[in-house]
């Protein structure tokens, strides 16, 4: 299975750290899958944000079993005791979602950290396992991953061979300089006048060509920009030949932890569905269909929202702003011609 949408933005709207891309064919000989080096934690507790390079604020949670979901996991996967966990992160990682950690070994991210929250409430050791983005779906498709945590955005396509259990907001942002004063607010009419900086080929440019022309025919211009590489784009930001570059979310989110002790530093100037104006688009936990498992981690998400444990994950990775009110089984996705 190809790239998703959001998936692919990240790529493109990211330069994972010249080490990363190097350290992650450790993990594995930079082809199909690998067992990834983590970190355990004792019973009881997960810590997120370890070994984050800077990314996220390591906060130690404490997050039990709850029989009453846990009894609802399918028998096999109870019966060995662990969930077996994919993400496709190989080769190079896609900060701060799911990448090398700084031991230079461990898969870190917010993806991993949040699949190891949700086997906590299962009562099940989390396995994680490290692919390519293809060989993910096939672990899923073969049974030898029991879940998938990497940043898959639900589909109607998608639902035709997995389930969902939604855990975060599919969105692209708007990353401005922390001094500016412009902010998104949800309206393509305040995009009038600016210059903003996207990456060729990705959602958010397909979105944004479509508010150009929206202010075209309303006889206002917005100008768009396109740069070689992440660093060129940082350069016309902090330089102001750009007044925003259009992302996708997460991506913005970690570069504005990379520039807060700079002498420019970056914030969030709002945020929009990847989906459209019409629909939130959503990030899930994707399994075989019909597993039966779906419906359980769905219980376990919202069981982390009403706890708290889940606001302070999201908090930890600078993500709140993607933060749902609940965890639905199979919501609607992006349409079977737009997926």
């Amino acid at each position: 299975m190809h790239s998703h949408i959001s998936r692919r933005s990240l790529l493109r709207g990211i330069t994972a750290a010249t080490t990363v891309a190097a350290l992650a064919c450790g993990l594995a000989a930079c082809g199909g899958d690998s067992d990834a080096a983590t970190t355990t934690d004792a019973a009881g507790t997960v810590t997120v944000g370890r070994l984050s390079n800077g990314a996220a604020k390591q906060t130690q949670l404490k997050v039990s079993e709850v029989k009453s979901i846990s009894a609802r996991v399918p028998q096999s996967i109870r019966k060995s005791g662990k969930l077996v966990i994919g993400v496709g992160a190989l080769p190079d990682g896609f900060p701060p979602l799911a990448y090398v950690g700084s031991d230079q070994k461990s898969l870190t991210g917010a993806e991993p950290d949040f699949g190891r929250l949700v086997a906590a409430v299962l009562g099940l050791r989390p396995e994680l396992k490290n692919s390519t983005w293809e060989n993910m779906f096939v672990g899923v498709d073969s049974g030898k991953v029991d879940i998938a945590f990497a940043n898959i955005t639900d589909t109607e396509e998608r639902k035709k061979k997995y389930d969902f259990a939604s855990y975060r907001k599919d969105d692209v942002g708007f990353e401005v300089l922390k001094k500016s004063t412009w902010n998104f607010g949800g309206d393509y009419r305040n995009l009038a006048g600016k210059t903003v900086a996207v990456d060729n080929g990705t959602n958010q440019e397909k979105i944004l060509l479509e508010w150009q022309e929206k202010l075209k025919k309303e006889g206002k211009q917005l100008t768009i920009k396109h740069f070689a590489s992440k660093g060129s784009t940082n350069l016309a930001l902090t330089g102001g030949k750009i007044d925003a570059y259009f992302a996708a979310n997460p991506g913005v989110a970690y570069h504005i932890t990379q520039t807060a002790k700079s002498p420019n530093p970056t914030r969030s100037a709002g945020t929009y569905s990847g989906a459209g104006a019409t629909l939130q688009g959503l990030i899930a936990a994707t399994t075989k269909k019909d597993s039966g498992l779906a419906e359980p981690v769905a219980e376990a998400i919202n069981h982390l929202i009403e706890s708290g444990q889940y606001a302070k994950w999201l908090a930890a990775w600078n993500l709140s702003n993607e933060a749902v009110a609940k965890s639905e089984v199979n919501p609607p996705g992006l349409p079977l011609d737009n997926s």
